[in-house]
């Protein structure tokens, strides 16, 4: 494990593996959410097996598959309470923890994890991101070749790898590594989608088939369609990307990426009071989004609707208050607006 310590020792100087309060074990029953339908039988086991920490794991998952991963978190820190031998519930811990971007506090319970299981592959991975994170590509490697030694068939091993050869912009590998992740995890969506995005960068039309691919597993997910009318832009097949833009829209009309492109696209086609209609959208999901503003604006001034484009931009400063071109754009009105 010496791979691995370097990182540990550097987020955890310090500090101490936190261990799990002591809660009753009403306070793991009681609330409202333990009684939502897909969870509830789960609370039920826990109820007749108070002290079975196996019960709090499982539930844990459901939470976090629910999207509930705050409440999961507690169902895990309390099977590490009542079983500290089982490395899983504290590698799981520190993968949540990752996820949420709480690098410093995921480390502990993965060195935990480590110290019970040497060989324990979500914790090793976890690592490996950590490494890829911070660019030491040679101890990811290291992290990732612990798992595969044991399982050569782990397919994050394999994503991940792709990652770092990206990264590195050694496309070829980087393809061939994506490429056997979604060999052993067929359904492996963010694989998938990397190919494409690979493809894509290559203006390989085979990207197409990816991200269509990756839509049909996933139909929920609708940065395929997305990625598809990027790549129609790119291409100068504006027809077409606008076609998958509005698909992207209707799939799921609270993605922002969409409006915005489409928006652009717009404005290049001169449908300026279509183009700020996107853009009014984002400002409704998104009220804090500076560039929405600043392009709703410039709809407003390319219609010489001077007034409400300075009202967009000053809103726009209120939310990215350094934005040079905001500046600019307000003193480029000013001169109309006081005629």
């Amino acid at each position: 494990m010496k791979v691995s310590q370097s990182i540990l020792v550097f987020f955890l100087a310090g500090i101490g593996l936190v261990s799990c309060k002591h809660k009753s074990a009403t306070s793991f029953t009681d609330a409202a959410i333990y009684h939502e339908p897909s969870i509830e039988p789960y609370t039920q086991k826990i109820m007749r097996s108070p002290d079975e920490a196996a019960l709090y794991f499982d539930r844990g998952r459901a939470l976090c598959a629910l999207g509930v991963d705050s409440v999961g978190l507690l169902d895990f820190k309390q099977a590490c309470q009542l079983d500290s031998t089982k490395a899983i519930y504290f590698s799981v811990i520190g993968d949540l923890l990752f996820e949420h971007k709480d690098i410093s506090g995921s480390v502990q319970w993965l060195q935990k994890a480590i110290q019970l299981d040497p060989e324990d592959p979500v914790a090793h991975l976890k690592i490996a991101k950590m490494f890829v994170f911070l660019k030491e590509y040679n101890k990811a490697f290291a992290e990732i070749n612990t798992v595969l030694k044991k399982d050569v068939y782990n397919p994050e091993a394999y994503f991940l790898k792709g990652v770092i050869y990206k990264n590195a912009k050694d496309t070829n590998h980087a393809i061939s590594s994506f490429q056997t992740a979604v060999q052993v995890q067929p359904n492996y969506t963010e694989a998938i989608d990397q190919l494409g995005l690979l493809y894509a960068a290559q203006k390989n039309d085979l990207c197409l088939k990816y991200f269509q691919n990756s839509f049909k597993i996933d139909t929920s997910n609708v940065f395929p369609l997305f990625a598809i009318a990027n790549y129609y832009q790119a291409q100068g097949a504006i027809p077409k990307a606008k076609e998958y833009y509005q698909q992207c829209i209707y799939k799921d009309n609270q993605y922002t990426n969409a409006y915005f492109n489409l928006g652009w696209l717009l404005m290049q086609e001169d449908s300026l009071e279509k183009a700020s209609r996107q853009f009014d959208i984002i400002t409704m999901v998104e009220p804090t989004n500076a560039e929405a503003y600043y392009n709703r604006g410039l709809c407003k001034e390319l219609m010489k609707k001077y007034a409400e484009a300075q009202e967009d931009y000053q809103q726009a400063l209120v939310f990215d208050a350094k934005n040079k071109n905001t500046k600019e754009a307000i003193q480029r009105i000013q001169h109309f607006i006081k005629k």
